[in-house]
């Protein structure tokens, strides 16, 4: 509130300046003190405005510091030369006055950086020199016009007191040339602070240029609409101060807006010296409009240098693995056909790939962020092992490749390090690879066919060692259920060929069907840390008995989890008795949060186990067993589920029943 009282109070004695500097309706003795105490005072305002704002804000405080000191150094210098050298014949210049006026420019020219700095952050080195450029061609233009009358008028000899009065107009240019490239930075919409900033300095230039013309014409004469000027530049200024903080982004690329100042400065800079062909200009300003070109021309090869080295690094980023830094598939196309080019029986060149074995498991069970660490940690391993013998490439998911020159040593060696630097092993995990290796150009004369033969060779091994590990664990669990408990290891094969046909029924792809059917051969697997008193008691189970029942899964998911090859079917094992509305175990899952082959499995095993004989009942016939899945359809089990299994049992496409 006192805030917007002090700029109404501000507001109103500057209109009532300029009522009186236009009219001079109160008479000479009010003009004298409009000059004396009203001037000093709206400057003083200004500057207390810009102090203010520092001290009621931590933001952007040490640029609107520097302000205001400027304006109370501008002030300072008013009075002492009232006081000093106003009545003075033959005043002094430059003065003390003239010093602290001059101080004004270095501290705007500080809080303009300092405001670039907190509003737009990093900026390139191209827009530093759009807005030296601007300053320069603006100085340019306005000396071009205002030179060539300052000497005419002083009959060609630059007294003291012009040469001083020129530095306030020179200065108040510099200053609007850098407002000219801060409003490039920001993209050319400058917001209100800005604009009220640019058009206070721009009110300060015009009556610093109009003062001098008048002072070397020998026409200034005091209390005209002139001296309304400063003030009201000062008191912008401190508007500007309280105006909300903009801020923009830095501009990282060349638009059209962002050429437009040193094509606009060239222009100029071009313009004014074919001018000085013809009809001479000044020394000043044909040294600033040659700077000036002489910066464009500076700019354009900055612009050229950072247009090469953005296409570089394009060009880089476009063969280059963002997560390992290794280089990618179209590097390896590129390379593959220069180094086929250059392969002789004497100098092989070797292509071999490799695909990871048990990843997905790893990242199923540690997250995806683990997973990516695993890659670089791996990527890095077989850059360091094939340094000075080929390069290495990621090709995507889990896939690498090297590309090799064997040498005398052969390829094999090479591979087999590749190979172990490509494996890592841990508690819970153990992830390896599978390879295929191809030489050219005993085997291949093309790109094409050799990543084809060397694909082909890498699946093969990959699909006899993956079939190879899995039916290792699951037969060694099989027998021992087989060993331990014959009628458990029957229902489990039973359940196991049900929840394949209905898999199939439901449209799984085969990785996921070949999940099912090893959850569903060891979803009970757990069943074996279970006593036998609890699971052949022909009564109901009282709540101990059922507490320690339903352990069985959580027990059956950490021994599959022992081995790697059956970690997907593990998450399976655990959720197989989970119901459809939630009141399962051991999670409570409910409705499509349980993994489909698990509601599968979960009906599967419901089914066999009714129409198995158990030592609390006898078993149910087909038909009464699929009324009760029918029955319990929505609250139990997946009522999808449900009707595909019917239709399995319709077609007749379950293999036969084992009793």
């Amino acid at each position: 509130m006192l805030l917007r009282v002090c700029w109404y109070g501000a507001a109103v004695l500057l209109a009532a300046f300029v009522l009186q500097s236009a009219t001079g309706v109160a008479g000479e003795g009010a003009t004298g003190f409009f000059q004396d105490y009203v001037y000093n005072a709206l400057l003083l305002a200004g500057a207390g405005f810009c102090l203010w704002r520092a001290a009621a804000f931590r933001e952007e405080r040490l640029a609107w510091l520097v302000m205001g000191a400027g304006i109370v150094a501008w002030t300072g210098a008013d009075v002492l030369w009232t006081v000093v050298y106003a009545n003075d014949a033959s005043p002094p210049y430059p003065s003390v006055a003239d010093g602290l006026w001059l101080l004004y420019y270095p501290a705007a020219c500080v809080t303009l950086l300092l405001l670039v700095r907190a509003r737009v952050g990093k900026i390139r080195l191209n827009l530093l020199f759009d807005g030296l450029i601007a300053a320069l061609t603006v100085a340019a233009l306005c000396c071009a016009v205002l030179y060539g009358p300052v000497v005419h008028a002083s009959a060609g000899e630059l007294s003291p007191e012009v040469l001083t009065n020129l530095a306030y107009p020179v200065g108040d240019l510099l200053l609007l040339g850098l407002v000219v490239a801060i409003l490039g930075l920001t993209g050319w919409r400058p917001g209100r602070g800005w604009v009220l900033l640019g058009l206070g300095l721009a009110l300060a230039a015009l009556a610093d240029g109009v003062y001098l013309l008048q002072t070397v014409e020998g026409t200034y004469a005091e209390g005209t609409l002139l001296e309304t000027l400063w003030p009201a530049s000062a008191l912008l200024v401190g508007l500007a101060a309280w105006q909300p903080a903009e801020r923009a982004a830095a501009v990282t690329h060349e638009s059209l807006r962002m050429v437009l100042v040193p094509f606009a400065a060239g222009l100029t800079g071009i313009g004014l010296l074919s001018y000085d062909h013809f009809s001479r200009l000044n020394q000043v300003t044909v040294i600033l409009g040659s700077v000036a070109l002489l910066l464009v021309v500076v700019r354009t090869a900055l612009l050229f240098y950072e247009n090469q080295r953005m296409i570089s690094r394009i060009h880089d980023e476009a063969r280059t693995d963002p997560l390992t830094g290794l280089r990618n598939r179209r590097s390896l196309m590129d390379d593959l056909a220069a180094e086929l080019a250059l392969a002789t029986p004497e100098e092989p060149r070797a292509i071999v790939l490799f695909d990871l074995d048990g990843f997905k498991e790893y990242n199923d069970a540690f997250g995806h962020p683990a997973g990516d660490g695993l890659l670089v940690r791996l990527g890095m391993r077989l850059a360091d092992v094939v340094q000075g013998h080929g390069r290495a490439y990621r090709l995507g998911g889990d896939e690498f490749c090297v590309l090799l020159r064997p040498g005398a040593g052969g390829v094999e060696p090479l591979t087999l390090a590749c190979v172990s630097a490509l494996s890592e092993h841990g508690e819970g995990f153990d992830v390896t690879t599978s390879h295929g290796a191809v030489l050219a150009p005993g085997e291949v004369g093309t790109a094409t066919e050799a990543l084809q033969l060397a694909d082909r060779r890498m699946y093969a091994r990959k699909g006899g060692r993956r079939l190879s590990a899995l039916n290792q664990s699951r037969d060694v669990l099989l027998r021992t259920l087989s060993e331990t408990r014959p009628d458990l290891h029957a229902h489990l094969r039973g359940t196991a060929e049900l929840a394949t046909a209905v898999g199939r029924e439901l449209g799984m792809r085969p990785e996921a069907l070949d999940e099912v059917a090893r959850a569903a051969e060891l979803h009970d697997v757990g069943k074996m840390a279970i006593p036998d008193a609890i699971l052949e008691k022909t009564g109901p189970l009282d709540d101990a008995e059922w507490s320690f029942m339903r352990r069985h899964t959580i027990i059956g998911e950490r021994i599959l989890l022992a081995a790697p090859a059956l970690r997907s079917a593990a998450r399976l094992v655990r959720a197989s008795h989970e119901r459809w509305d939630g009141l399962g175990y051991p999670d409570g899952l409910a409705g499509e949060d349980i993994p489909l082959g698990a509601r599968v499995v979960g009906a599967c095993d419901a089914y066999h186990a009714m129409t198995t004989d158990r030592p609390h009942r006898p078993r149910q016939s087909a038909s009464e067993a699929l009324a009760e899945l029918y029955r319990c359809a929505g609250t139990q089990f997946d009522p999808e589920v449900v009707d595909a299994f019917a239709r399995v049992l319709e077609r007749g496409s379950r293999p036969r029943r084992v009793a």
